[in-house]
């Protein structure tokens, strides 16, 4: 992503008689505004989707078999599993397509878009999950617990193999870390199905399936706050996590030479891992103005992870005047 700096540069007309206009430092060589997919993502997720979406079949299958809730429930939750890997794999495949007149940045958004589908699936799953397992208190339905068992046991495997190819992939991605947190909360369900049939097949108590499924439905409901606040945050245009302007600032200042103030600062993420940045600076005096702004760009990108930042020189003084003003 390095490759995504992103500045532009008016040189100011030093033949009129002072600075009565901005001056933007942007530099289009060689910049596109789309960030690069990685291919190695795409085919991760299209793994995912498809060992996930084949099992889920077969474990609705098997729930309904053995008339398991927890099976049940653990299907379902294979489901927002298969719908967030098709999100996530969409995002890709669309995130690829160049910008247009009205697009300038492309469609890498839409893995946020599809972070905030997954996250609502799953509060939708949870609503559906604790339904069902209050029927099952008050009308306890017969669980066999041989063909549960033999079902849970396979979901966790496949769920262990998905995990893992995930994990291969870049975590930063909104969509890859929705996937993983839905398949990490499936194989604990895999694993509350297979405790469940094991107490059954022991001791024939079956109000442990219900309760298992509530276990499982509280497991989503924390995967989908958790989804829900990243995307949320991102599409509110918030500051990445960790981020301190104060801290940013002072460390601009330490960093680049000729540079005296930093203000009008705001950081926010067009997607996961894309941070950008927007900021006017003031110059020493007899300072390089191209020179100072290019460091600036410089430093938001290797030291600081901002690899698009937009710089604006304070040639009017304003921001000296706001800090003297503020002190």
């Amino acid at each position: 992503m390095s490759a995504h700096s992103h500045a532009h540069e008016h040189e100011p007309d030093h033949s009129h008689h002072g600075h009565d206009h901005d001056h933007h430092d942007h530099d289009h060589a060689g910049h596109s505004h789309v960030p690069a997919v990685s291919a190695s993502n795409e085919r991760a997720v299209l793994i995912g989707l498809v060992l996930t979406g084949t099992f889920m079949i077969a474990e609705v299958a098997g729930g309904l078999l053995s008339g398991s809730l927890a099976l049940i429930a653990d299907a379902g939750h294979m489901l927002t599993d298969t719908v967030a890997l098709f999100l996530a794999w969409l995002g890709f495949r669309l995130g690829r397509r160049p910008p247009d007149a009205k697009r300038s940045f492309g469609y890498s958004r839409l893995e946020v878009l599809a972070g905030l589908l997954n996250a609502l699936s799953l509060f939708a799953l949870v609503a559906w999950i604790a339904y069902e397992a209050v029927q099952r208190f008050f009308e306890p339905q017969e669980v066999l617990a041989g063909p549960m068992l033999v079902v849970a046991v396979l979901g966790l495997l496949i769920n262990l193999g998905v995990f893992r190819i995930l994990q291969g992939a870049e975590k930063d991605h909104v969509n890859i870390r929705g996937a993983m947190l839905h398949v990490l909360g499936d194989l604990l369900g895999s694993v509350g199905a297979i405790v469940a049939a094991v107490v059954i097949w022991l001791t024939g108590w079956m109000p442990i399936d219900p309760i298992l499924s509530v276990f499982v439905s509280l497991l989503i409901l924390r995967s989908g706050w958790v989804l829900l606040m990243r995307t949320f945050n991102i599409l509110m245009e918030g500051a990445p996590d960790g981020f301190d302007s104060a801290t940013l600032e002072a460390a601009l200042l330490d960093e680049v030479p000729g540079l005296t103030k930093v203000g009008h600062l705001h950081v926010w993420s067009l997607s996961s891992g894309r941070t950008m940045a927007t900021l006017e600076i003031a110059l020493a005096d007899g300072s390089d103005p191209a020179a100072v702004s290019g460091a600036v760009k410089t430093a938001l990108a290797e030291r600081h992870n901002i690899t698009h930042s937009t710089v604006e020189i304070d040639w009017t003084g304003a921001i000296r005047s706001c800090v003297e003003k503020s002190g």
